[in-house]
């Protein structure tokens, strides 16, 4: 996988983060992922497809989460319920939306699907091209979560 194709998911997500929860991520050491399970509590997945196809993953720690959605809400959310599960699908849509615009800009022509969510312990998130995922690590100060990213350029 490209390096340029990670680092568009790894400043998508800081930047989204940044604008709709204003919270600061701070991206870990990447690593080859090579089993199902998700990295988190909470995932948001969506697949695309273009001149460049594959599937994101973005998979939230509880207190991550919990903290991200009372932040975008501006109310204390407690619990994973509906409103945490639609808010992780929805940050697994803008952040893949912003990474698909900032590989538009170097001439890949990209559509995305409407993503899935998964939640609970041990979850499987299983990408479209299958086969092992890159994941980056992010801290924030209030928990962790992953970009599980599995991309190919297919021209």
């Amino acid at each position: 996988m490209n390096v340029i194709y990670i680092n568009a998911f790894i400043e998508s997500a800081i930047n989204v983060l940044k604008v709709m929860a204003f919270m600061e991520a701070k991206a870990g050491k990447p690593y080859l992922k090579n089993d199902s399970v998700a990295r988190g509590d909470v995932s948001g997945i969506i697949a695309f497809s273009g001149s460049l196809t594959g599937s994101l993953a973005l998979s939230f720690s509880e207190s991550c989460i919990l903290k991200i959605v009372s932040n975008m809400l501006g109310e204390e959310i407690k619990t994973i319920n509906n409103i945490t599960k639609d808010a992780a699908g929805e940050l697994t849509n803008m952040i893949s939306g912003d990474a698909r615009k900032r590989l538009q800009s170097q001439g890949h022509l990209i559509g995305a699907n409407i993503p899935a969510v998964l939640s609970g312990k041990g979850h499987l998130i299983r990408h479209v091209l299958g086969g092992p995922s890159i994941v980056v690590p992010f801290q924030t100060e209030f928990g962790e979560f992953v970009v599980d990213v599995n991309i190919k350029d297919v021209q």
